[in-house]
């Protein structure tokens, strides 16, 4: 809560959003294509059901984020082997993937950032998609 009353979630975004660096969809794609970031995608089934999924991409409900990103978790998926891992969380349009990059912030997962405008963006920029 701020001292003016209880945050809007336009302002919390903004927020969380000042504590990292944000990547648009072609620099996502390229630090994946190098090895260098681990894309996560958390868009819920019925998404990506629709609209396909990105090659490579680890599917992690945004419900068990936290559990399988943690390094210390014994729920890790075998990539998080460390707080230095840069990973980029996706949802559909880049609003829910900043609040789950704040949390994994809070986690110690300093690297962790979002896409900019989510799997949308992605699509736009004809980026590979699978369905």
């Amino acid at each position: 809560m701020s001292a003016d009353g209880p945050l809007g979630i336009d302002e919390l975004l903004d927020r969380v959003r000042a504590g990292y660096a944000r990547v648009e969809a072609h620099e996502a794609y390229e630090a994946a294509r190098a090895g260098e970031a681990l894309l996560v995608d958390i868009r819920y089934a019925a998404l990506r059901e629709r609209d396909g999924l990105i090659p490579g991409a680890v599917v992690v409900e945004r419900n068990e984020l936290e559990w399988r990103l943690d390094p210390q978790g014994s729920h890790r998926l075998p990539e998080a082997t460390d707080h230095a891992l840069r990973v980029v969380v996706i949802c559909n349009e880049g609003y829910a993937s900043s609040l789950a990059a704040a949390s994994l912030h809070q986690l110690g997962l300093y690297r962790a950032t979002d896409l900019i405008g989510g799997f949308q963006a992605w699509k736009a920029a004809g980026l590979p998609v699978t369905p």
